[in-house]
C-alpha cells in the first residue's frame, strides 16, 4: 500500500510539472544509468555461489532424503526419483523460459503480474551483464543472480510432491510440474519478487511486479516458494485421493533416521535460502543468518514440548516437523525481524502447524502425506502475515523500504496497513495457485490420469513406476 502512495505521488509530481509555466525550458534527457563492472565486489559474489550451492543442497539430497525416510520402504526410491528429475526438470525451464518470465516486464500485456520472454533461454544475459542488489550502485553478475534464483524454482515444485507421495504416476507428475512452474511459480516470483530488472534504482517507479507494488514484504519466498508449493500440494492430494488403506492401516515413516538427516541438511541449506536473498555479504544477510537459527530452534523445541505435554513423550518426527515449520514461518520474515520477535514467531508457526498436522487433517480427512499443507502452507501463512509485525520498527524490525526513489529509504511503517497488505499478498497467492493447479490436475486425472492402478500403488512405486527397489 505504501507504494500504491509513492506511485501516486510520482503521478502528482509530474501533474505538477505539466501545470508549470510554458516558457519554462524543457529539461535535458537524463543521461542513461550503465553500470560498471567495479559496481561489483568479490565477497559478494562468493557468498551468493555459495549460498546457490546450499539452496541446491536443500532439494538433492536434504528434501529427497527428508521425504523419502517419511514414505514407506516400498516407496523410497520413487521420492528420491521425483525429487531428483524435478530438480533436473526445473533447472532446464527456468534456462529457457523461466528466468524471463520472473524477471523481465518487457514483451508481455500484464507486466505487473508475468514477465515476458526477452531473456528466453538466457537471450542477452552475458559474463558482462549485471543485475542490482539492494543497495544502490552494489550489483552482481547476472549469471550468479539467475543461478540463485533457479535454486528457488527447483525446490519448490518439489516440495509439492509430499502431498500426494505413495501414490502418483511419474510421468504426469513431470508434466505437471513444467505446466505449473509456467502458469503458477513464475507469475507469482514476477509478482512478489520482480522490481523492474537489472536496474531496478533507476527504473520507472512504475516497473515491478503488483505484490511488489502493493509494499508486500517477503525476504526469500514464504510466499513465492511455500505458500505456493503447500496450496498446490493440497489441490493435488485432494484431486488425486487418499492412499488405499488411509486410515485404516499403518503407515508409518520406514527410516527416521534419513528423515532426520534430510531436516539437518535442511536446516544448513536453508541458511543460503533466507541469508543468500540479501543478494549481499552484508549485515542483513548476518540479520537473516541468525534469525533462521534461532526461529527454527525455538520452533523445533515448541513442538517437542507440546509433545511432551500431551503425549508424555517427545518424537524426533515431531521434533523435525517443528523444525521445518520453524525454517518454513521465518522465511519471509529473515531480513526484517529482530532475532527476539523471530522466536516467537518461530515458536508461534511450530503451535499453529501442530494443530493442523495432528488435529485438522484428521478432522477433515484429506490424506496430505507428508504435511505438505499442514507445515509448508500453513507456516508460510503464518510467516507471511507475522512478517507485517515482527518488521515494525517499534519491535525492533527493520521496517520498510521505498524501493521507487532514486536512492532506496526508510519509508514510514504502519503496522495494521502492513499486516493487510500482507493478507492481500497471501490472498493473491492462495487464490492463484489454487485455481492454476487444480485445472492442470483435473486436466491430468481426466485425459492421461494421475494415479497408478491399485495393484501398482499396493506392490508400491519404486517397482510399478521405475522397475527398482531401494532396498534389496
Amino acid at each position: 500500500m505504501k507504494r500504491i502512495l509513492s506511485n501516486l505521488a510520482v503521478v502528482a509530481t509530474g501533474a505538477a510539472l505539466l501545470a508549470a509555466p510554458a516558457m519554462a525550458a524543457p529539461a535535458a534527457a537524463p543521461t542513461p544509468f550503465v553500470p560498471t563492472a567495479d559496481m561489483v565486489n568479490k565477497g559478494d559474489v562468493a557468498w551468493m555461489m555459495v549460498s546457490t550451492a546450499l539452496v541446491l543442497m536443500m532439494s538433492v539430497p536434504a528434501l529427497a532424503l527428508f521425504y523419502g525416510g517419511l514414505v514407506r520402504a516400498k516407496n523410497m526410491l520413487s521420492v528420491l526419483m521425483q525429487v531428483l528429475t524435478i530438480v533436473c526438470v526445473a533447472a532446464l525451464v527456468w534456462f529457457g523460459w523461466g528466468y524471463s518470465m520472473a524477471f523481465t516486464s518487457t514483451g508481455t500485456p500484464f507486466p505487473a503480474f508475468v514477465g515476458g520472454l526477452d531473456k528466453a533461454f538466457l537471450k542477452g544475459v552475458t559474463v558482462t551483464s549485471l543485475a542490482a542488489t539492494f543497495s544502490n550502485g552494489v550489483y552482481l553478475p547476472e549469471l550468479v543472480f539467475v543461478m540463485f534464483q533457479m535454486t528457488f524454482a527447483c525446490i519448490t515444485p518439489a516440495l509439492i510432491v509430499g502431498a500426494f507421495a505413495e501414490r502418483v504416476k511419474f510421468t504426469p507428475l513431470i508434466i505437471f510440474v513444467v505446466a505449473w512452474m509456467t502458469l503458477a511459480y513464475f507469475p507469482i516470483a514476477h509478482m512478489v519478487w520482480y522490481w523492474a530488472g537489472p536496474d531496478f534504482l533507476h527504473a520507472a517507479p512504475t516497473d515491478y511486479g503488483l505484490l511488489w507494488g502493493w509494499g508486500a514484504l517477503d525476504f526469500a519466498g514464504g510466499t513465492v516458494v511455500h505458500i505456493n508449493a503447500g496450496i498446490a500440494g493440497l489441490v493435488g492430494c485432494l484431486v488425486i485421493g487418499p492412499r488405499i488403506g488411509y486410515k485404516k492401516e499403518p503407515m508409518p515413516p520406514h527410516s527416521l533416521v534419513m528423515t532426520m538427516i534430510g531436516a539437518s541438511l535442511l536446516w544448513i541449506g536453508w541458511f543460503g535460502f533466507n541469508a543468500g536473498s540479501a543478494l549481499e555479504s552484508n549485515a542483513f544477510a548476518a540479520l537473516a543468518f541468525v534469525n533462521t537459527f534461532v526461529a527454527t530452534a525455538a520452533a523445533g523445541a515448541a513442538w517437542a514440548i507440546i509433545e511432551q505435554i500431551t503425549h508424555k513423550k517427545a518424537s524426533l518426527l515431531g521434533a523435525v516437523s517443528g523444525v521445518v515449520a520453524g525454517l518454513v514461518a521465518i522465511t519471509p520474515a529473515a531480513g526484517f525481524a529482530h532475532p527476539g520477535t523471530a522466536i516467537i514467531l518461530g515458536a508461534v508457526a511450530s503451535v499453529i502447524c501442530y494443530v493442523f498436522v495432528t488435529t485438522v487433517k484428521n478432522k477433515l480427512n484429506y490424506d496430505d502425506s507428508l504435511d505438505v499443507f499442514g507445515i509448508h502452507a500453513v507456516g508460510g501463512i503464518i510467516g507471511a502475515i507475522g512478517t507485517g509485525i515482527v518488521a515494525d520498527p517499534a519491535l525492533g524490525g527493520q521496517g520498510w523500504i521505498d524501493y521507487t526513489a532514486p536512492v532506496a529509504v526508510a519509508g514510514a511503517f504502519d503496522l495494521v496497513g502492513q499486516v493487510t497488505t500482507q493478507i492481500y499478498a497471501v490472498g493473491v497467492t492462495v487464490a492463484w495457485t489454487g485455481i492454476v493447479s487444480a485445472a492442470l490436475f483435473l486436466a491430468l486425472k481426466y485425459t492421461i490420469g494421475l494415479r497408478p492402478d491399485a495393484e501398482a500403488e499396493t506392490n508400491g512405486l519404486d517397482i510399478s513406476e521405475h522397475g527398482e527397489r531401494a532396498y534389496n
